[in-house]
């Protein structure tokens, strides 16, 4: 693990809260000139602490009114069929995170769906069909209390 000083761990929370803040602003924010906030950000960036940056989209007002989470029993873990069911889950656009488990599940999954339609076509076309998956169940989920927040560091 790289070794962060206050400023970096500041930077890093900063930009947690606002992945499009300026240089200027967060120089502002943080007390720093500009080109002190740029070269940290280049840092850590280079170093791998910071991935990417992304916007925040509203699901429901693209239209995307269901969000699951479904869980996934494989019948095995046959290499090849693994294989060719870790690519579906990488190439369904409805997938947006997928997680290998401990316990029961072997998968957990966070999905997006336009409507209970959508998210039965891929349960039932998509992925209970694939010969590696023995079982597949899904939560529904009425309202998200607490959005994905930031990294407690």
């Amino acid at each position: 693990m790289m070794k962060l000083d206050d400023t970096d761990i500041r930077l890093l929370s900063a930009l947690q809260m606002d992945s499009g803040a300026t240089a200027d602003q967060l120089s502002a924010t943080l007390g720093l000139s500009a080109s002190q906030i740029g070269r940290r950000k280049q840092r850590l960036e280079a170093d791998g602490l910071i991935e990417g940056y992304r916007a925040r989209l509203n699901a429901p007002a693209l239209g995307l009114s269901v969000q699951a989470f479904v869980t996934v029993q494989m019948a095995t873990h046959e290499p090849a069929k693994v294989q060719t069911f870790t690519r579906i889950l990488k190439l369904r656009n409805e997938v947006t995170s997928a997680w290998t488990l401990t316990g029961e599940a072997d998968y957990l999954l966070r999905v997006y769906c336009e409507d209970l339609a959508a998210l039965n076509t891929l349960i039932h076309q998509i992925l209970l069909p694939h010969p590696a998956v023995a079982r597949v169940q899904s939560q529904i989920v009425m309202d998200q209390l607490k959005s994905d927040g930031p990294l407690p560091i």
